[in-house]
């Protein structure tokens, strides 16, 4: 009873041990943060183009832009708080075409 217990006291803290360092690296540095945003720079709200502000209109009743970003291929990245209060970071297109990022 007692090798049983041991046994299982080893493979709990094992299994705590792997499941910690398997999380750790799911965890994006500033580095990686970084370089997603190099792409994109800051710009106002008010001059996303209509058909952006349309498609947030539209999609997504009730929602507010907070931040906008834009890069030179006509691409934006919009940070956007929801009606029920949730933070999303969307990206469109100048057309106001949702696209997805990995």
């Amino acid at each position: 009873m007692r090798k049983l217990i041991i046994a299982l006291a080893i493979a709990f803290g094992t299994l705590t041990v792997t499941n910690a360092q398997s999380s750790s690296s799911e965890i994006p540095t500033k580095a990686q943060v970084a370089s997603v945003q190099d792409d994109y720079k800051e710009v106002k709200v008010s001059e996303l183009p209509q058909a952006v502000k349309d498609a947030v209109a539209k999609d997504l009743e009730g929602a507010i832009v907070s931040n906008a970003f834009a890069n030179g291929k006509g691409e934006y990245k919009l940070v956007v708080t929801t009606a029920d209060k949730l933070s999303k970071t969307l990206y469109a297109n100048s057309k106001g075409e949702w696209i997805k990022k990995q």
